[in-house]
C-alpha cells in the first residue's frame, strides 16, 4: 500500500489499529451463551412452570394447598408462557416459510 504525505500514514496506522481492535473483539466475543442454549433454557422454564402449576392445582384439590390466589397465578404463569411459546414457534415457521418461497 502506499501512501502519499504524512497525512496519508496517520490515515494507514489508524486503519492498521481499527483493524487490530476488531479483531480483538471478534476473538473475545464467543463468551456469551448462543441462541440454541437460550431457545433450550427458555423451553425449559416454560415446561418447568407448566410442571409446577399443574403440582399446585393437584395439591389444592388435594387440600395441600390453601392459597387459591398462588394457584391461579401459577397457572396464568404457565399459560402466558406456553402462548408467547406458540407465539415464537409461528413466527419462526412464518419466516422460514416466506425464506423457503423467495426467488433465487
Amino acid at each position: 500500500m502506499t501512501t502519499i504525505g504524512p497525512i496519508g500514514n496517520g490515515i494507514g496506522n489508524a486503519h492498521a489499529q481499527v483493524l487490530k481492535r476488531a479483531e480483538a473483539v471478534l476473538q473475545t466475543e464467543k463468551s456469551g451463551p448462543e441462541f440454541t442454549d437460550r431457545i433450550v433454557d427458555a423451553l425449559g422454564k416454560v415446561a418447568e412452570n407448566q410442571n409446577q402449576a399443574a403440582d399446585l392445582a393437584k395439591n389444592y384439590e388435594l387440600g395441600y394447598e390453601n392459597d387459591l390466589s398462588k394457584v391461579m397465578v401459577s397457572q396464568q404463569v404457565s399459560s402466558l408462557g406456553f402462548q408467547m411459546t406458540l407465539n415464537v414457534r409461528n413466527k419462526v415457521l412464518s419466516a422460514y416459510k416466506d425464506i423457503m418461497n423467495m426467488p433465487v
